[in-house]
């Protein structure tokens, strides 16, 4: 088993403290989930609590404690020989603390004794509100508890405050070891985007391209998927969470694939659009360039200092001025927009935060305003189309086509950084690498390209 490098965690935990000034933090592990009867689901950690501790295992608790003489501490199932036959190893409290960097580490099952020391005589008390009503009635038991002990001169934490408004705000500026473990999610991602291109054929099936997908990711050494994968052929693509992924490749249909890993606790998100026999028709092309020219201009707003709702405009007034071009919209594209004249066939966001959880955390606005840009910040851009079959309002030629172009950006210094760019994008290189062809000839202009400056 390698051993754990607890270094960043460490520092957040440390930053966490200096934040906090004074009071505890108790932030617990994701629990083990019954899928049916008494079989699991594979079981995967609480993103806040891995932000902390890396630590692996379910059944496990952090206890923060800031002031003069921080304390960091961890709560683990001990040691247990027969269970570790049948379930795998255990780290147990004594390795834990030395592994992963604690003050401390006692058995879980000594927490409710054990945790009014630290949550006496402090100021407040932070942790996940509201999210589990059982762990809420816990912490309540614990506050009560040091409540009930006043008349011997002990003071019950006057605040209870959610821990996520601080924890969101740190986890959304991404580290040097997060920015590594996003790359490779990335990266393992995009293999296997490539790999479902050239799967895919007239005649097999939704599901034999999402195999393909997984096979990758569990190839190169992802835990799994970061999120259900989609896989739409046709006019399933206008369906935005399609998972069925269970009907046939048509001949002259586009493929919609929606996927990402997840390495290390940290998610990759990729959406790519493609012909499923290998070319794309002339109604198909003009459409795809339509969404391809948003994700170029959208793109390019995603610099420090630009508001988060930049890419989102700039995204609509392309889309909006192609849906007019092909004769689905009428009218000036400034009055359009006012009227949202595009949300038939353009509904969502154009992006959103990502990191270990694929929407990940952190406030879109601040103070009423849209929050800027700032290096180390990781977001989606995905502007799409959907032109519903049934729509009458739709040129026929159009209708049954659903196309969404998704990369996954870095905020730089400079500007940002394109970090899956190494699916093919353009129609030329998506017909090419279909063909078989190596695909080194991609075009790298800034908006498509692997890094982008500040624009003048």
């Amino acid at each position: 088993m390698p051993l754990p490098d607890p270094s960043p965690h460490i520092e957040r935990r440390r930053r966490v403290l200096a934040q906090m000034g004074e009071g505890v933090m108790i932030i617990a592990q994701a629990p083990e989930a019954l899928r049916n009867r008494d079989t699991h689901y594979p079981y995967r950690h609480d993103s806040y609590f891995h932000w902390l501790t890396g630590f692996p295992e379910p059944e496990a608790v952090l206890v923060l404690v800031a002031g003069r003489r921080p304390r960091q501490i961890l709560f683990c199932r001990e040691k247990h020989p027969e269970r570790e036959t049948w379930d795998g190893y255990r780290y147990g409290p004594k390795v834990a603390a030395e592994l992963f960097g604690f003050d401390a580490a006692y058995p879980v099952d000594q927490l409710d004794r054990r945790i009014g020391r630290y949550v006496a005589d402090q100021p407040s008390l932070h942790y996940i509100i509201g999210r589990d009503p059982a762990w809420d009635t816990r912490v309540v038991s614990w506050v009560n508890g040091v409540r009930a002990r006043a008349r011997a001169g002990v003071r019950a934490p006057e605040r209870l405050i959610d821990a996520r408004g601080m924890l969101d705000e740190l986890r959304l500026i991404k580290d040097a070891h997060e920015i590594a473990l996003m790359r490779r999610a990335a990266d393992i991602s995009a293999a296997a985007h490539r790999r479902a291109m050239r799967a895919a054929a007239p005649g097999g099936h939704e599901y034999e391209v999402e195999a393909e997908l997984l096979y990758e990711f569990r190839r190169q050494g992802a835990a799994a998927p970061a999120y259900a994968p989609i896989v739409a052929g046709g006019a399933n693509a206008c369906v935005l969470h399609y998972v069925s992924n269970d009907q046939p490749l048509r001949d002259g249909d586009l493929l919609l694939i929606d996927a990402g890993a997840e390495y290390g606790g940290y998610a990759a998100d990729i959406t790519r659009t493609f012909p499923v026999n290998g070319r794309y028709s002339g109604p198909q092309r003009t459409v795809y360039e339509i969404v391809l020219a948003a994700q170029d201009a959208a793109i390019a707003q995603v610099r420090p200092g630009n508001a988060w709702n930049a890419p989102h405009e700039a995204a609509l007034r392309v889309l909006t001025q192609g849906l007019k071009d092909i004769k689905v919209l009428r009218g000036e594209v400034d009055g359009l927009l006012e009227a949202e004249a595009y949300k038939p066939y353009y509904m969502h966001r154009t992006g959103h935060w990502l990191g270990m959880d694929v929407h990940d955390a952190g406030e879109y606005k601040m103070g009423g305003e849209w929050r800027p840009f700032q290096p180390g910040m990781t977001c989606t851009v995905e502007p799409g189309l959907y032109l519903r079959a049934d729509d009458q309002r739709v040129p026929k030629a159009y209708r049954g086509l659903g196309i969404r172009i998704e990369d996954d950006v870095l905020v730089t210094e400079a500007g940002c950084e394109a970090l899956t760019g190494g699916v093919p994008k353009t129609v030329a290189d998506i017909e090419a690498w279909m063909r078989g062809e190596d695909d080194n000839h991609h075009s790298r202009s800034p908006a498509r390209g692997r890094r982008q400056g500040k624009s003048s």
